[in-house]
């Protein structure tokens, strides 16, 4: 295919083109998920959670046809996102392009018709907003289930559009990020696209606090449909709950949980949430870096009980970096050769959520 064709003579290039999902990461969802066949990306809406483009763009000009196939679907587009989700959710970083199908209904707070609005840490100043961070649309243009939309998103200097159906009803400016990846979002809804193509648009430089964290080489360890990738003892005790990995324990029982596979000087997300005063885990990451959440060294940058914390160990120069909350807190020189597994040992009722590592 010569390059010409593959733009295509008006300058886009279609996004899926293969049943691999070239170009495409699958985040924190399994290939279960996402199904590319005969021109038509498939989305069982199983578990909550993002594909993202492999390449960051910044300004840039995306068209698509969305389809809900059950009524009150929801999903959504996200531009500008970071690499991986945010803490405590299925989601990134990033400003959303609402998919949501038109029996869900509309009230003050969103409508079907293209909401756009800044999720987990971004901003966005909305034109046509109702005083908050979203945009809403000036017009109600999308067609039911399980007809075909037409979405064009427009991204120009931290601007962005919506014309739904052929007309721009959305609008918002001011965005940050204003450069970063594109997410296809699985929300529950059943839902197809297809003709999802894109078309760069010139851009200047953008200051470094306004672009989003660029790939850290994160793959997910768990998919959100079952334990595959890890080792219980008692696998009755951990609940697979969609994007969340519960252990449901009575006060003071323990667990521990392993990876089948292990891993050489990598790095580590894992975000917690202790469901009880007394909730406790102990984290293994390698041979060489314990972290015990009672240590009053990590206690102290804890989130109350039922909020969600953030533990990341971050392999480089040589060291291993233990941060909670984006609070450093240990580190560690690397042993030659270090490999192991990541373990996560739970006291009493304790969920989890975004396990990924990076070799």
């Amino acid at each position: 295919m010569s390059h010409s064709a593959a733009l295509g003579q008006d300058g886009f290039q279609p996004m899926f083109t293969d049943a691999e999902l070239s170009g495409w990461v699958r985040t924190n969802t399994p290939e279960e998920t996402w199904r590319f066949d005969d021109g038509v990306l498939y989305c069982t809406g199983k578990p909550i959670g993002e594909i993202r483009t492999a390449k960051m763009y910044q300004n840039f000009v995306m068209e698509l046809e969305w389809r809900h196939l059950v009524p009150r679907g929801n999903a959504g587009v996200f531009v500008w996102a970071d690499d991986i989700t945010a803490r405590g959710v299925p989601f990134h970083r990033g400003i959303e392009v609402q998919v949501l199908e038109n029996a869900y209904g509309n009230t003050r707070s969103h409508t079907t018709h293209g909401d756009i609005f800044p999720i987990h840490g971004a901003t966005m100043t909305p034109i046509n907003g109702r005083g908050g961070s979203r945009a809403f649309p000036t017009e109600n243009l999308s067609k039911p289930s399980p007809q075909w939309n037409h979405y064009r998103i427009e991204c120009r200097d931290g601007e962005i559009s919506l014309a739904v159906n052929g007309t721009v009803v959305t609008r918002g400016k001011d965005c940050v990020p204003r450069k970063g990846y594109i997410c296809l979002e699985s929300e529950g809804g059943v839902v197809e696209y297809r003709n999802v193509r894109i078309k760069g648009l010139p851009g200047g430089d953008v200051p470094a606090d306004q672009i989003a964290i660029a790939d850290r080489g994160y793959h997910s360890l768990y998919t959100g449909l079952n334990l595959n990738g890890w080792e219980a003892d008692d696998a009755s005790r951990w609940n697979v709950k969609d994007w969340v990995l519960a252990f449901d324990a009575t006060q003071g029982a323990t667990g521990r949980l392993t990876t089948t596979g292990s891993f050489d000087h990598a790095s580590f997300v894992v975000d917690v949430r202790l469901k009880e005063a007394d909730s406790n885990v102990v984290i293994q990451a390698g041979e060489d870096v314990q972290i015990d959440l009672s240590d009053p060294a990590y206690a102290k940058h804890l989130e109350i009980p039922g909020r969600w914390n953030r533990i990341e160990v971050v392999a480089k120069d040589g060291k291993r970096i233990v941060n909670l909350n984006g609070q450093p807190v240990v580190s560690v020189t690397a042993a030659d050769g270090a490999s192991g597994k990541l373990v996560l040992s739970p006291t009493g009722p304790v969920d989890f959520a975004n396990l990924y590592a990076a070799e």
